[in-house]
């Protein structure tokens, strides 16, 4: 059993470095990739077709080794000299910490970035990700954070479409209530600091039409932006239309126990496999505003591909990324393997990606609001911000401060860690 054991650990390397043995070196390409087992399948495709051609160096790939975090992963990993020298799964806020310690490699030195950008049609995307004049990561895919809808569920409270307004939703949340089952909407995603990345930031970008809620390392969402998505979430707090926790059900609405929720297009995978019949009721819709008009602005789910400046393989590291990321078949195997829409923003103009949107529609449903997807904040205590906001969230339920006020304070809290 002992030996029949090793064999498959051995089998597994071999795949997922999609070459044998023989054919390795200790100058081979490190390259860690996310812990997830459908990305891990795609890299195993795309190294093996790389790795098939003898005058291209090794790539070796792995996914990040389990720690509490690929974050917490990656630092160790820097602390022992025994970083990659390619990984992805990197976000924006990771990146500009990474690349303040000075670890990462500017791409825009490598001869031929210019004309990857322009060759993979990212130049507007590539520009919200650059600090200090530097590109020290290229997103490898943006996954708009949207409303899922049950339009069962939404039908048999006599509406034909999806909500897009406050009004709207505090219109369903009273018919709901009157039912005394469920809520209309699953308003929080959690009480962990990412989860801020699932309800008032996106939110707050649809409030404010994209503007960034820090900029200049301070915070910038104390407005009539931050006031309106504030409100709107004590409103359906205070009047008891959500809640808090939804930890009775693994997925409250497959469960039917709300009639909308925010989801990313990775839950696609996961519903065909554990809800299918639930998922042909889906909708998509947009982030609610109070006026409910067309166009409104989300947070983009986002993650990149960085080089370590340590690497001593650079330049056939960036022939590797250069030759991923310069032809759309690469994009769109990634699409079909794992439903999140690539960095680029040709997606449903580009015939190479016609015919999967046309046999996918909540997936062109989802691309179709990438243009209007913005990254995160480019900070480095990305943690500490969020946890004030979820302690803004949780001023407002628990001890009933007002709307502004703990805008205001959540404001304060931000500048000053920034500011450390």
């Amino acid at each position: 059993m002992k030996i029949m054991k090793l064999a498959a650990i051995a089998g597994i390397t071999l795949f997922l470095s999609g070459c044998g043995p023989d054919e390795k070196d200790q100058t081979s390409i490190k390259m860690w990739v996310a812990p997830n087992i459908t990305q891990e399948v795609y890299w195993g495709e795309i190294v093996k077709e790389w790795n098939s051609n003898p005058a291209n160096r090794k790539v070796e790939f792995t996914s990040i080794p389990a720690a509490g975090s690929s974050e917490e992963a990656i630092m160790n990993a820097l602390a022992s000299g025994t970083e990659p020298d390619i990984s992805t799964n990197i976000f924006i806020g990771f990146a500009k910490q990474l690349s303040e310690l000075k670890q990462l490699t500017d791409y825009s030195k490598m001869p031929g970035f210019q004309t990857l950008t322009e060759t993979r049609h990212m130049g507007k995307t590539i520009s919200n990700w650059q600090f200090d004049g530097q590109q020290t990561v290229i997103p490898i895919y943006i996954s708009p954070v949207l409303y899922w809808w049950r339009s069962d569920l939404l039908t048999a409270q006599g509406f034909d479409h999806v909500p897009t307004s406050y009004d709207e939703i505090y219109t369903l949340s009273e018919r709901i209530a009157l039912t005394q089952k469920g809520y209309s909407l699953q308003l929080t995603s959690g009480k962990n600091w990412w989860d801020r990345w699932f309800d008032f930031i996106p939110l707050y970008y649809a409030a404010a039409g994209g503007r960034p809620y820090i900029q200049d390392n301070k915070s910038a969402f104390d407005n009539e932006s931050g006031l309106e998505a504030l409100n709107f979430m004590a409103k359906m707090f205070a009047n008891k239309w959500t809640s808090y926790d939804f930890t009775t059900a693994d997925d409250p609405l497959a469960a039917g126990m709300v009639l909308g929720a925010m989801r990313g297009p990775w839950d696609i995978e996961r519903y065909q496999k554990q809800f299918p019949e639930v998922l042909k009721e889906i909708r998509i819709g947009p982030m609610p505003t109070q006026s409910g008009a067309p166009g409104a602005n989300t947070m983009a789910d986002s993650k990149g591909i960085v080089m370590f400046s340590t690497s001593k393989v650079q330049n056939d590291a960036w022939k590797f990324i250069q030759w991923v990321y310069s032809d759309p078949k690469h994009d769109l195997r990634w699409l079909e393997l794992t439903g999140m829409p690539p960095a680029r923003e040709d997606l449903q103009s580009n015939p190479v990606f016609s015919d999967y949107l046309q046999q996918h529609p909540l997936v062109n449903d989802i691309v179709s609001y990438v243009p209007k997807a913005v990254p995160p904040a480019a900070v480095t205590k990305t943690v500490e911000v969020q946890r004030t906001m979820t302690q803004m969230i949780e001023k407002l339920m628990f001890e009933n401060n007002s709307v502004p006020d703990a805008l205001h304070q959540s404001s304060q809290e931000i500048d000053k860690i920034l500011e450390q």
